[in-house]
């Protein structure tokens, strides 16, 4: 990996690099669309590759599964497997930990999982899963991290995040002595929980290791926690982490938390919302998420979102035929889904436009207004921009602020 800061913005401390992986360059801050299963629900890697998109993931635990490791080593790794060209970045399998809690024990060896088809148990260990993911080939690849939900308290919560920092040096071990550290780059993930002294510990131990792994994520966040909890965490990481690493917020997708962590110095981030909000019929725009299967939008024939590129909007499909067909044919679902990753891939290239113009305070306050102006401004978003200098408030008369965690959505109500 060759990663290179570009420029840092004069107020925040969000920050332009360019990221040299062994399938091409990669621009950060970015959003990493979701492909689980080796590919993007209802899109080609063309269509990926088409709109632009040079970094996805996927899913190590699945993989394993099906295709399986004999599969994908016989075809030269995940990428020709999906014919994909660009960079690829493999989680771990440890957030299954969680999702699939009911089927997994842990132990200082690894994660026993029981094969949710055939029933058979599975033992993941750090070894196992760094050598399942040099099969698959992703250019970046996570540490198995002993996962706990966002909301545990507890000694649960101290014990796995000690157990993720051995089964780091278990990590880097096997992956050193592998040989396939200078193609593929090993991540190490911060955990702790919600607890901020487990967290600094955390931090600590694992920066004392930066000399042998390429990057750092931020773990066991977007589970349910309150979001005043969730923008401290994450800037008390980014504060504890190296200048000259990546920095990787894990499960980020929402536009109002994609900008408050680039703010707060995140430069990646991946979440399956995008794209299964498109199958539900929502497309995400400037001025809010719109739900299409409303019937307000039945006879609406402008685009999603007038002057987005996104092959939807600039061929002049109407949110009417949207609304017509989006929860009977496949079609519809397509097309909102390369609509949604457009308008995130827009979100962050203007935020690194900003960035690198000097004007990313600026960016910030023009989106949150056109956003939330009319509903009203997240308390959290106001405080969590403030601490690095950014007053959303400054110069409105009488703004509305609202608590909670300030998602937008259109309801039936809306109609």
């Amino acid at each position: 990996m060759q990663f290179e800061v570009l420029a840092t913005c004069h107020t925040t401390r969000a920050r332009v690099s360019r990221m040299k992986l062994a399938h091409g360059v990669t621009l950060l801050p970015t959003f990493m669309p979701v492909a689980t299963q080796a590919a993007i629900k209802g899109l080609t890697a063309q269509q990926m590759e088409s709109l632009g998109v040079t970094l996805i993931l996927n899913n190590t635990y699945h993989l394993n599964l099906r295709p399986g490791i004999k599969i994908l080593n016989e075809i030269g790794g995940a990428h020709k497997f999906q014919g994909w060209n660009r960079n690829l970045l493999t989680d771990s399998g440890g957030f299954q930990l969680v999702s699939l809690n009911k089927f997994t024990t842990i132990t200082e060896e690894g994660a026993l999982f029981q094969d949710p088809f055939t029933g058979e148990p599975t033992m993941l260990t750090p070894e196992e899963s760094m050598s399942i993911q040099h099969a698959i080939g992703g250019d970046i690849v996570m540490q198995l991290d002993d996962v706990v939900p966002s909301l545990t308290t507890g000694p649960r919560v101290g014990e796995a995040m000690q157990r993720s920092v051995r089964w780091l040096d278990r990590c880097i071990e096997f992956h050193q002595k592998s040989g396939r550290d200078e193609s593929q780059n090993l991540f190490a993930i911060v955990q702790g929980g919600l607890d901020p002294e487990l967290r600094k510990q955390c931090l600590e131990q694992m920066v004392q290791r930066k000399d042998r792994i390429a990057g750092f994520a931020i773990g066991g966040l977007s589970g349910g926690e309150a979001k005043d909890i969730f923008w401290r965490t994450i800037k008390q990481c980014t504060e504890g982490l190296p200048a000259d690493r990546p920095r990787y917020a894990m499960g980020v997708g929402f536009a109002e938390d994609l900008l408050v962590c680039v703010a707060l110095g995140i430069d990646m981030a991946d979440c399956v919302f995008p794209t299964r909000t498109a199958r539900f019929g929502v497309a995400l725009t400037f001025n809010g998420p719109l739900n299409l299967k409303l019937k307000k939008h039945s006879h609406d024939l402008k685009p999603i979102e007038e002057g987005c590129p996104c092959p939807t909007c600039s061929s002049g499909t109407s949110r009417a035929l949207l609304h017509h067909t989006i929860t009977i044919e496949t079609a519809a679902a397509h097309t909102v889904t390369m609509h949604n990753l457009v308008f995130q891939a827009r979100l962050m290239g203007g935020a690194r436009d900003a960035i690198l113009a000097g004007t990313f305070p600026e960016y910030l306050r023009k989106f949150f207004e056109d956003y939330y102006g009319d509903s009203g401004y997240p308390q959290w978003c106001c405080d969590a921009l403030k601490s690095v200098g950014v007053d959303l408030l400054e110069g409105l008369e009488k703004p509305k602020v609202v608590q909670g965690d300030g998602a937008r959505w259109e309801y039936a109500v809306d109609q």
